[in-house]
């Protein structure tokens, strides 16, 4: 089982009418998603009735649930107030994603400033295990802490280091995010090749378990010196990457991901995209159509 659906609300949702987050799950039931990323980047500013009002229709039309914290979540900072405010924006997550019933929630790991990268992951695992700790104390422990691979090159949050930290507890999975990869590595992510070394190297560290329900964010995107610039829709086929190296490599490896699409403004409608190549990859390869 593959899960696909978009990273927050595309345009068109509001262009048809709509307003509320609690109506997305049946507008992609409708279109045929099966997952939800709501997003929480800028704060927890939703009330807990709206909450478990979304989670509600989520399982009333089949669709799987996850929630992005704050971006400006820093485990790495060399400032113990800043550390501790993010260990609190992560557990007030958690805490509304457990109103929802959401499963994951997806983790920026934050900045390498003023030290080295070693002393930089060293901060960001003293972090987030006092984060675990205090998660489970809170009784959030059912709800998966995904720490997602970032773009930019003076971000933490390359593959290895997300891995590092992931080694932390076998509860935690990371989040691949595939544009953020072929932004670190200036183009690389082309192949289907491309893709297995990263599954393999997940797989090498953390397990088949872990591998198998990996967490994946997916858009095009454009990149300079500094890594990510910006995301793109899936029809800007100036930038890269395909999805289709992607999809083989999924199902290669026999994998069952949740991916969610952070294309600019189209996110559901390129979601809807990524699901029929893959579809249609999985059908040369089995020579049967997928429903």
């Amino acid at each position: 089982m593959i899960w696909f659906g978009p990273a927050g609300n595309a345009d068109t949702f509001y262009q048809q009418g709509y307003q509320h987050s609690w109506q997305m799950p049946e507008w992609l039931h409708q279109m045929g998603l099966n997952a939800y990323e709501y997003q929480c980047n800028k704060g927890i500013h939703l009330k807990d009735e709206t909450a478990f009002v979304i989670g509600e229709k989520c399982r009333e039309n089949n669709i799987r649930l996850s929630i992005h914290a704050p971006y400006y979540i820093n485990l790495a900072s060399t400032e113990k107030v800043k550390r501790d405010k993010s260990i609190q924006y992560i557990l007030d997550t958690l805490r509304i994603a457990k109103i929802m019933g959401a499963e994951r929630i997806v983790v920026h790991p934050g900045y390498v400033s003023g030290v080295s990268r070693q002393v930089a992951i060293e901060l960001a695992l003293d972090t987030l295990l006092e984060t675990i700790q205090r998660a489970d104390a809170l009784d959030f422990s059912e709800v998966t802490i995904c720490p997602e691979v970032l773009g930019k090159f003076n971000q933490l949050g390359t593959l290895e280091e997300v891995i590092a930290l992931c080694s932390l507890d076998e509860r935690l999975l990371p989040c691949i995010d595939f544009a953020h990869m072929h932004a670190l590595t200036l183009g690389g992510m082309n192949t289907s090749e491309d893709f297995k070394r990263v599954f393999k190297l997940v797989e090498k560290h953390l397990g088949r378990e872990r591998v198998s329900k990996v967490h994946i964010h997916f858009s095009r995107v454009e990149f300079g010196k500094g890594g990510e610039k910006r995301h793109w829709s899936y029809k800007d086929e100036d930038y890269g990457p395909n999805f289709d190296p992607l999809a083989r490599a999924i199902l290669d490896f026999g994998l069952n991901p949740v991916i969610i699409c952070e294309s600019r403004d189209t996110m559901a409608e390129d979601a809807l995209i990524l699901k029929s190549i893959f579809h249609r990859e999985q059908a040369g390869t089995t020579g049967t159509a997928s429903p």
